[in-house]
Protein backbone atom coordinates (compact mmCIF):
# COMPACT_ATOMS: atom_id res chain seq x y z
CA UNK A 1 0.00 0.00 0.00
CA UNK A 2 2.88 2.33 0.78
CA UNK A 3 4.27 1.81 -2.71
CA UNK A 4 0.90 2.67 -4.28
CA UNK A 5 0.44 5.88 -2.25
CA UNK A 6 4.04 6.95 -2.78
CA UNK A 7 3.74 6.27 -6.50
CA UNK A 8 0.55 8.31 -6.75
CA UNK A 9 2.11 11.27 -4.93
CA UNK A 10 5.31 11.14 -6.99
CA UNK A 11 3.39 10.86 -10.28
CA UNK A 12 1.12 13.76 -9.28
CA UNK A 13 4.04 16.00 -8.37
CA UNK A 14 6.02 15.10 -11.50
CA UNK A 15 3.00 15.69 -13.74
CA UNK A 16 2.23 18.99 -11.99
CA UNK A 17 5.80 20.17 -12.53
CA UNK A 18 5.83 18.91 -16.14
CA UNK A 19 2.55 20.73 -16.86
CA UNK A 20 4.04 23.97 -15.52
CA UNK A 21 1.95 24.05 -12.34
CA UNK A 22 4.86 24.00 -9.87
CA UNK A 23 3.58 26.90 -7.72
CA UNK A 24 0.07 25.38 -7.57
CA UNK A 25 1.52 21.99 -6.56
CA UNK A 26 3.58 23.62 -3.80
CA UNK A 27 0.57 25.62 -2.56
CA UNK A 28 -1.63 22.49 -2.57
CA UNK A 29 1.02 20.56 -0.60
CA UNK A 30 1.24 23.26 2.07
CA UNK A 31 -2.56 23.62 2.23
CA UNK A 32 -2.98 19.84 2.47
CA UNK A 33 -0.43 19.60 5.28
CA UNK A 34 -2.24 22.33 7.22
CA UNK A 35 -5.60 20.62 6.73
CA UNK A 36 -4.09 17.31 7.88
CA UNK A 37 -2.82 18.87 11.12
CA UNK A 38 -6.20 20.50 11.74
CA UNK A 39 -7.98 17.19 11.13
CA UNK A 40 -5.60 15.35 13.47
CA UNK A 41 -6.26 17.84 16.28
CA UNK A 42 -10.02 17.54 15.82
CA UNK A 43 -9.82 13.74 15.70
CA UNK A 44 -7.60 13.63 18.79
CA UNK A 45 -10.17 15.59 20.78
CA UNK A 46 -13.04 13.33 19.78
CA UNK A 47 -10.96 10.20 20.31
CA UNK A 48 -9.91 11.37 23.78
CA UNK A 49 -13.55 12.01 24.66
CA UNK A 50 -14.73 8.56 23.63
CA UNK A 51 -11.70 6.78 25.09
CA UNK A 52 -12.60 8.51 28.35
CA UNK A 53 -16.18 7.30 27.98
CA UNK A 54 -14.89 3.75 27.42
CA UNK A 55 -12.70 4.00 30.54
CA UNK A 56 -15.63 5.29 32.63
CA UNK A 57 -17.74 2.41 31.29
CA UNK A 58 -15.01 -0.03 32.28
CA UNK A 59 -14.53 1.36 35.79
CA UNK A 60 -18.25 1.71 36.49
CA UNK A 61 -19.00 -1.86 35.48
CA UNK A 62 -21.07 -0.79 32.50
CA UNK A 63 -18.60 -2.50 30.18
CA UNK A 64 -19.12 -5.76 32.11
CA UNK A 65 -22.89 -5.31 31.74
CA UNK A 66 -22.53 -4.71 28.02
CA UNK A 67 -20.30 -7.77 27.85
CA UNK A 68 -23.01 -9.87 29.53
CA UNK A 69 -25.59 -8.41 27.14
CA UNK A 70 -23.47 -9.28 24.09
CA UNK A 71 -22.38 -12.68 25.42
CA UNK A 72 -25.24 -14.79 23.94
CA UNK A 73 -24.59 -13.44 20.44
CA UNK A 74 -20.81 -13.63 20.77
CA UNK A 75 -20.94 -17.19 22.11
CA UNK A 76 -22.81 -18.22 18.96
CA UNK A 77 -20.24 -16.49 16.75
CA UNK A 78 -17.24 -17.79 18.72
CA UNK A 79 -18.37 -21.14 20.19
CA UNK A 80 -14.83 -22.36 20.83
CA UNK A 81 -14.19 -19.48 23.23
CA UNK A 82 -17.44 -19.29 25.18
CA UNK A 83 -15.72 -20.69 28.29
CA UNK A 84 -12.66 -18.42 27.94
CA UNK A 85 -13.81 -15.33 29.86
CA UNK A 86 -10.76 -13.16 29.09
CA UNK A 87 -11.04 -13.73 25.35
CA UNK A 88 -14.79 -13.11 25.39
CA UNK A 89 -14.23 -9.92 27.41
CA UNK A 90 -11.67 -8.73 24.84
CA UNK A 91 -14.08 -9.52 22.00
CA UNK A 92 -16.91 -7.73 23.86
CA UNK A 93 -14.73 -4.66 24.41
CA UNK A 94 -13.82 -4.68 20.73
CA UNK A 95 -17.48 -4.91 19.70
CA UNK A 96 -18.41 -2.15 22.18
CA UNK A 97 -15.76 0.18 20.76
CA UNK A 98 -16.97 -0.57 17.23
CA UNK A 99 -20.59 0.10 18.25
CA UNK A 100 -19.48 3.56 19.39
CA UNK A 101 -17.68 4.08 16.09
CA UNK A 102 -14.24 4.10 17.69
CA UNK A 103 -12.23 2.21 15.10
CA UNK A 104 -8.97 3.53 16.57
CA UNK A 105 -9.91 2.30 20.05
CA UNK A 106 -11.32 -0.98 18.72
CA UNK A 107 -8.09 -1.95 16.97
CA UNK A 108 -5.95 -2.63 20.08
CA UNK A 109 -8.86 -4.48 21.67
CA UNK A 110 -9.27 -6.58 18.53
CA UNK A 111 -5.55 -7.31 18.46
CA UNK A 112 -5.71 -8.45 22.09
CA UNK A 113 -8.61 -10.80 21.29
CA UNK A 114 -6.86 -12.07 18.14
CA UNK A 115 -3.66 -12.85 20.06
CA UNK A 116 -5.61 -14.83 22.63
CA UNK A 117 -7.41 -16.73 19.86
CA UNK A 118 -4.24 -17.35 17.86
CA UNK A 119 -2.51 -18.88 20.90
CA UNK A 120 -4.71 -21.98 20.49
CA UNK A 121 -3.77 -22.57 16.85
CA UNK A 122 -0.27 -21.16 16.26
CA UNK A 123 0.46 -20.42 12.63
CA UNK A 124 -3.11 -21.14 11.48
CA UNK A 125 -6.04 -18.76 11.34
CA UNK A 126 -8.95 -20.59 12.96
CA UNK A 127 -12.55 -20.07 11.87
CA UNK A 128 -13.14 -18.00 15.03
CA UNK A 129 -10.15 -15.78 14.30
CA UNK A 130 -11.36 -15.23 10.73
CA UNK A 131 -14.82 -14.39 12.11
CA UNK A 132 -13.24 -11.84 14.49
CA UNK A 133 -11.42 -10.16 11.62
CA UNK A 134 -14.62 -10.05 9.55
CA UNK A 135 -16.74 -8.66 12.41
CA UNK A 136 -14.07 -6.14 13.39
CA UNK A 137 -13.69 -4.96 9.80
CA UNK A 138 -17.40 -4.75 8.96
CA UNK A 139 -18.58 -3.72 12.48
CA UNK A 140 -22.02 -2.38 13.26
CA UNK A 141 -21.77 1.25 14.32
CA UNK A 142 -24.52 2.84 16.37
CA UNK A 143 -22.63 6.11 16.78
CA UNK A 144 -20.17 6.75 13.90
CA UNK A 145 -17.90 8.95 16.01
CA UNK A 146 -14.88 8.97 13.71
CA UNK A 147 -16.86 9.74 10.56
CA UNK A 148 -18.88 12.42 12.35
CA UNK A 149 -15.70 14.08 13.65
CA UNK A 150 -14.20 14.11 10.15
CA UNK A 151 -17.41 15.68 8.83
CA UNK A 152 -17.36 18.23 11.65
CA UNK A 153 -13.73 19.10 10.89
CA UNK A 154 -14.69 19.58 7.24
CA UNK A 155 -17.30 22.15 8.26
CA UNK A 156 -20.49 20.08 8.28
CA UNK A 157 -23.22 21.65 10.44
CA UNK A 158 -25.01 18.33 11.06
CA UNK A 159 -22.33 15.63 11.23
CA UNK A 160 -24.70 12.95 12.55
CA UNK A 161 -27.34 13.23 9.82
CA UNK A 162 -25.76 10.15 8.22
CA UNK A 163 -26.99 7.83 11.02
CA UNK A 164 -29.71 5.93 9.09
CA UNK A 165 -27.35 5.25 6.18
CA UNK A 166 -24.56 4.15 8.54
CA UNK A 167 -26.89 1.84 10.47
CA UNK A 168 -28.18 0.22 7.29
CA UNK A 169 -24.79 -0.10 5.61
CA UNK A 170 -23.06 -1.47 8.70
CA UNK A 171 -25.85 -3.98 9.45
CA UNK A 172 -25.79 -5.25 5.87
CA UNK A 173 -21.98 -5.45 5.79
CA UNK A 174 -21.84 -7.41 9.05
CA UNK A 175 -24.59 -9.80 7.94
CA UNK A 176 -22.91 -10.45 4.60
CA UNK A 177 -19.49 -10.79 6.27
CA UNK A 178 -20.74 -13.32 8.84
CA UNK A 179 -22.57 -15.29 6.16
CA UNK A 180 -19.47 -15.33 3.94
CA UNK A 181 -17.24 -16.40 6.85
CA UNK A 182 -19.63 -19.24 7.75
CA UNK A 183 -19.91 -20.42 4.12
CA UNK A 184 -16.15 -20.24 3.57
CA UNK A 185 -15.50 -22.13 6.84
CA UNK A 186 -17.74 -24.98 5.66
CA UNK A 187 -16.32 -24.90 2.12
CA UNK A 188 -12.67 -25.07 3.20
CA UNK A 189 -13.38 -27.59 5.94
CA UNK A 190 -14.93 -29.82 3.28
CA UNK A 191 -11.80 -29.58 1.11
CA UNK A 192 -9.33 -30.61 3.84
Amino acid sequence: MTVIWTGMVVLSVVYGLWAGNGPAVAAAAVEGAGAAVELCITMAGVLCLWMGVMEVMKRSGLAQGLSRLLRPVLCRLYPGFKRDRETMDAISANVSANLLGLGNAATPLGIQAARRMAARTPGVASDSLCMLVVCNTASIQLIPTTVASVRLAAGCKTPFDILPAVWLASAVSVAVGILAAKVMARFWRGRE
